[in-house]
């Protein structure tokens, strides 16, 4: 190998390593930015609702990135949160009417429980239309999410749950703790995070389930001939989109002490942004649990130290818009640089 062929490869190497460093060298960016053109930005209240608003994005997040490295896309998550979000309501303020005289009343517990069902039976049913059916996920997923949405608005017409503070009657006095208490001076939201995150590590990089959801994405005709249950992969990982997305709308219920049938709208672009921009490849086969947490963090920060700073919700749909392109740009060259590397690695070797 040349000299000349040796500095082309340390710089390409040295390139590579900064594309896949990307989310943290932004992370670091807004954070000075925004401290230095916010000075209030760091305080401590501040920290703690970025990181509560935060922690809801990378919930959905955690959940889209799986979808996404299996080939996929979830469009229906913020309607799933929504639709979570009102049944949270209707079971904590109503209950179920049985029609035999007398109405079932849950309790905290069993009401996340319910609630948890529902959204993973959502993710089931994208999963039936994508692997049954042969529904092209984004079709699929679009179709959910209006039935969602409309289901949700249907459960109130349209009208809003109030007052859900729950009733030590019903064992309910619980349900605000979900979202506005603190367990060891973290808020109960960033320890849930905290946890599904954990597990959602384990899974992308312990087990067998996680290799196959990694296989399926990077060619899901090998990882059929090779003996991987394709539809079970892709119907595990709806579900689990599902699963975040409930536990989003079951905190935002909390948080809001109420629920409204527009809950959780624009929610599955976020969640999206954040996921890309943490290194997730919008073509599959790639992607990090860690990255996508960091991507999380990048677009709760923007958002919110755009806000801090007066900036138009307007001209902020257009920024996110353009942190979404730019992140996908950045993705392909990524690709594009992984793959000149191994060549001339090959070719090097073979010298």
């Amino acid at each position: 190998m040349t000299n000349s062929q040796s500095n082309g490869l340390n710089r390409a190497d040295l390139l590579l390593l900064l594309l896949r460093l990307r989310t943290f060298v932004a992370l670091i960016l807004v954070l000075a930015y925004f401290s230095y053109a916010a000075p209030n930005f760091l305080s401590t209240a501040n920290a703690v609702i970025v990181s509560k608003h935060v922690a809801l994005n990378a919930l959905l997040a955690i959940g889209m990135t799986f979808v996404i490295i299996t080939g996929g896309i979830d469009l229906s998550v913020g309607s799933i949160v929504g639709l979570c979000a009102m049944v949270t309501g209707w079971l904590v303020l109503n209950g179920i009417d049985t029609g035999l005289g007398y109405t079932v009343w849950f309790n905290t517990v069993e009401i996340v429980g319910i609630v948890t069902l529902v959204g993973v039976l959502v993710g089931v049913a994208n999963g039936v239309l994508i692997t049954r059916l042969g529904v092209a996920p984004f079709i699929a997923t679009l179709g959910t999410l209006y039935i969602a949405r409309g289901a949700a608005l249907l459960s109130s017409d349209g009208r809003t749950f109030p007052n859900l503070t729950g009733s030590v009657e019903y064992g309910t006095a619980s349900f605000p703790f979900i979202g506005m208490g603190t367990i060891l001076g973290l808020p109960v939201i960033i320890w849930i995070l905290i946890g599904l995150g954990l597990l959602a590590q384990y899974i992308s990089r312990r087990t067998t389930l996680g290799r196959h959801i990694y296989a399926v994405g990077g060619n899901e005709r090998g990882a059929a001939l090779s003996g991987v249950k394709v539809a079970r992969i892709k119907m595990f990982v709806y579900m689990f989109s599902g699963f975040c997305a409930a536990i989003v709308g079951i905190v935002v219920a909390s948080q809001l002490q109420a629920s409204h049938p527009a809950t959780g709208e624009t929610f599955e672009l976020n969640a999206i942004a954040a996921a890309v921009l943490g290194g997730t490849s919008m073509s599959g086969g790639r992607g990090r649990i860690g990255g996508t947490i960091i991507g999380a963090f990048v677009i709760g920060i923007l958002s919110d130290g755009l806000i801090m700073m007066g900036v138009s919700s307007f001209w902020q749909t257009v920024i996110k818009g353009v942190v979404i392109i730019a992140a996908v740009v950045i993705d392909q060259a990524q690709s594009k640089l992984q793959s000149r590397v191994a060549l001339q690695q090959e070719a090097a070797a073979g010298k």
